[in-house]
Order: structure tokens, then C-alpha cells, then sequence
């Protein structure tokens, strides 16, 4: 089959709420677990619970919110509705997380948090799935589908660097006080709020449905369960997924930590994800011919492999000192974003090739179900390393803005760089095992082509 291409003004309006996105997404899950330890001072084990909590709740929402996205039939479309219509919840409870009322403190104020991280997350999903939903029908051609993820991965990614800029400016106001941080932080959240309304509009208006699809979604949510869950590609992309996504998950919830307790440089946190986050925008148009070239399948195995090593190398920080751990964090920071670039390009792509699959065997369209298993997923194992980072600094002896022991430096670097690569290589090893390659694909599009 020719390829068809996307329009570079369509690829643009799709991938732009992908910066708002990027941005609320890094900021809750890299700083919201520390500056609610170490300015609100709510007990690690507690966060890790309420991130859980989230989890929990996501389990009955995001395939909701996929089954009903699926189902809608609007004046316009299926998907767009749905993101106009997170903007003022997804803005509102952002906010809530960083801004509590004056003098709320113990069980209140961790009410207070454990409320607007849960309704974030639920908020934001209104937005994030129906979108992603939506690129699987714009680009139906194998290698496409990558580009139009392409720019989607750098767009999230440069929100996510926004992030970082942000909490270096929170954690500047951290050395002031508590009434500092709340200032910036409620000045940072109205703008970011404002910004994420104009990019969802800008796509809403710059992309348009297509209208044949909107009679062929799953008339009863629990078949549209057993399809996604009995499709063996699936099955298999979402075990992998969650197994990638706990290991990625320890460079934004850990990498505070690291540079505040082990290398004794907070302010280095920042500089730290930015060699990590920014290889990872910039290697896209790598990834995309070496997809070509190599296939999507094959190339991400590869990548996860290199991203594992390059995080079990941050084990090592505990034997190097000064500036050497500097140097040597830094660098495997860039190793492990190059790889992980591949991941957050192809991942999406492969995954709209398993819903073509689905089409075939069923007749229907299920965009939204399938990614809101995949965002439960990515959600999911970010909620696990939470838990698992909370519980095992609170054992390990953990305590805030002072002084760790050797224990408590040793658990965060097995979290950091021994989970992760051990992660990545049960991955690695599980997806040798996926069959849908570019000539599968050909065969599925050529088989609904011809109605057999």
C-alpha cells in the first residue's frame, strides 16, 4: 500500500495539547511526591498510598472514559467533545494540588492532596486518551503512525522540560519558605492552566474526524473488556509496557532524591532530567528511519535494552564521588533519554497497529478501550514505583532535609538503577515474543481492504 501522509499542519494541531499534557504530567509525578514530603511534610509511605489510591480508581475510569469516547456520536466527532470538555476540571484540580488553604495541616491537608491528586488524574484522562485515540484514526499507515507519534513525543516531552524549569523555580522558593513555594507555585499553575485551554482549542479547531468510523465502536463495554484483554498482541504490548514504564518511572520519581541525598546538589536535580529528557525529544527523527530500516518492533527491543543498562549503571554512583558522580549521572542520563525516545515513539504506534488488528477480528473500532488500558498501564507503573519508593525509604529510615545513612543511599540507588534495569530486560526478552510486524500489518489492512 502507498503511504499516506499526514499534512504537517495536521501532525502540528494534533501533537500540540501534548505540551500542556507533558507539562502537568512531569510536575505531578517528579515533584508533587517530594514537596509533599519535604514542605508539606506528609510521610512518604502516605503519598505512596495516595498515588496507589489513584491507581485503584483509574481501574474503573480510564476504560470508562475509552468505552465512552468510543461510543460518542456529536456534531463534533467522537474524541474532540471529550477534550474540550477536561480543560476546566483538568485545570482547576492542578492547581488544587499545589495550593492548599492557609492553615490546613494533618489529616485535612492530607485529604486535601489525596483528593486533587486523584481528580487530576481523572480530569486529565477526559483529555489524554481520547486524544492519543484520535491519532490511531488520522494516520492508518504503518510507518505514518510513527511520525504522527514522533511529534506528539517531542511536543510531550518539551512540556516536560517546561516542568523542569518550573520545579528549579520551586525548589529556589523552597530555601525561602513554605509561603514561597505556595506564591510561585499558584502563579506557575493559572498560567499553565491558561496555556493547556489554548493548545486544546488550537487542536479541536485544526483537526477534523473521520465520520465512517463512529458507527463501528463495541456496543457493550464488558465484550470491548474481553476483546482487548483476549487480543494476544495486546495482551502482550501492555505487560511490556507496564514492565518499561516502572523502570522509566524511577527518573522522575527518584532523581530529587538522588541529587539531594546522594550527590548533596538539589539544584542539580533539573539539570540532570534535562540530559535526559532532552535526548529523548531530539532523537525522534533518528528513531524514524531506523524504524524504517530496522523495523518497530526490533528497534524498540533494542532501545529497551540499552535503556536498561544506562540505568544500572547509576548503581555506581555510590562508589565514585565530587564531581566524577556529577559527570557519571549526567551521561547515563543522556544514554538512558536517547534510548527511551524510541519507546515514547514507537510505543503508540504499535499499539494503533494491534487496534487494526482488533478491527479485523471484530469489526469494530476500539481506539479509546485500548488506550485507556495503555494509560491505565503507563499510570499504573508509575503509581507502583511511588509505592514502592515511599515504603522503602520510610523501612529504610528515612527522613526529611537531613542527612541519610548509608541504608537509605543504598535503597535509593537499587530503586534508581538495579529495579530499572532489571525492568527493561525482562521487557527486552518478553517482546522477542510479538509477531506484528510491518508485513502482518499489510496483510490485516489488505484484508478489511477487501472486506474479507
Amino acid at each position: 500500500m502507498p503511504e499516506r501522509k499526514l499534512p504537517l499542519t495536521t501532525v502540528i494541531a494534533f501533537a500540540a495539547p501534548a505540551v500542556g499534557l507533558g507539562y502537568m504530567y512531569l510536575l505531578v509525578a517528579l515533584y508533587v511526591m517530594k514537596y509533599s514530603t519535604d514542605v508539606l511534610l506528609i510521610a512518604p509511605a502516605l503519598m505512596g498510598l495516595i498515588f496507589s489510591a489513584s491507581r485503584i480508581f483509574d481501574a474503573f475510569s480510564d476504560p470508562l472514559i475509552g468505552y465512552l469516547s468510543d461510543r460518542t456520536n456529536s456534531r463534533y466527532g467522537r474524541r474532540r467533545v471529550w477534550m474540550l470538555a477536561s480543560i476546566v476540571p483538568t485545570i482547576a484540580l492542578f492547581y488544587m494540588i499545589f495550593v492548599q488553604p492557609t492553615g490546613l495541616s494533618g489529616a485535612g491537608l492530607s485529604a486535601w492532596v489525596a483528593v486533587a491528586v486523584i481528580g487530576f488524574y481523572l480530569a486529565i484522562t477526559l483529555c489524554f486518551i481520547p486524544h492519543m485515540s484520535l491519532g490511531a484514526e488520522l494516520a492508518i499507515d504503518y510507518h505514518e503512525r510513527s511520525r504522527l507519534y514522533g511529534f506528539r513525543h517531542s511536543a510531550y516531552t518539551l512540556g516536560s522540560i517546561l516542568a523542569l524549569y518550573s520545579m528549579q523555580t520551586f525548589i529556589l522558593a523552597e530555601q525561602e519558605s513554605k509561603a514561597a513555594v505556595q506564591e510561585v507555585v499558584s502563579q506557575y499553575a493559572i498560567i499553565a492552566g491558561f496555556v493547556f485551554l489554548l493548545l486544546v482549542i488550537y487542536a479541536v479547531v485544526g483537526l477534523r474526524e473521520k465520520n465512517d468510523l463512529k458507527n463501528k465502536a463495541s456496543k457493550s463495554p464488558f465484550s470491548t473488556i474481553k476483546d482487548v484483554w483476549g487480543n494476544p498482541h495486546a495482551k502482550l504490548l501492555l505487560v511490556v509496557t507496564f514492565i518499561e514504564h516502572i523502570g522509566s518511572a524511577a527518573i522522575g520519581v527518584l532523581t530529587l532524591y538522588i541529587a539531594h541525598y546522594v550527590l548533596g546538589r538539589p539544584l542539580m536535580a533539573v539539570w540532570v532530567i534535562l540530559c535526559y529528557m532532552v535526548p529523548s525529544a531530539l532523537s525522534v527523527p533518528l528513531w524514524l528511519p531506523l524504524s524504517r530500516r530496522i523495523g518497530k518492533v526490533r528497534l524498540w527491543r533494542y532501545s529497551m535494552l540499552l535503556t536498561g543498562i544506562s540505568f544500572g549503571g547509576m548503581f555506581l554512583l555510590m562508589y565514585v564521588g565530587g564531581d566524577s558522580q556529577l559527570y557519571l549521572m549526567c551521561g547515563l542520563a543522556i544514554a538512558a533519554g536517547t534510548s527511551a525516545g524510541c519507546g515514547g515513539t514507537l510505543s503508540p504506534s504499535v499499539l494503533s497497529d494491534v487496534i487494526d488488528y482488533d478491527e479485523m477480528e471484530t469489526g469494530e473500532r476500539k481506539e479509546g478501550a485500548y488506550f485507556a488500558a495503555w494509560h491505565f498501564v503507563y499510570k499504573s507503573a508509575y503509581g507502583v514505583m511511588l509505592l514502592i519508593t515511599g515504603f522503602s525509604l520510610q523501612l529504610a529510615g528515612f527522613i526529611p532535609n537531613f542527612e541519610q545513612n548509608d541504608a537509605v543511599k543504598y535503597t535509593m540507588l537499587t530503586l534508581y538503577g538495579l529495579l530499572p534495569l532489571v525492568c527493561y530486560l525482562i521487557g527486552a526478552m518478553l517482546f522477542t515474543r510479538f509477531k506484528l510486524d510491518e508485513q502482518s500489518h499489510s496483510e490485516i489492512r489488505s484484508s478489511m481492504a477487501s472486506g474479507s
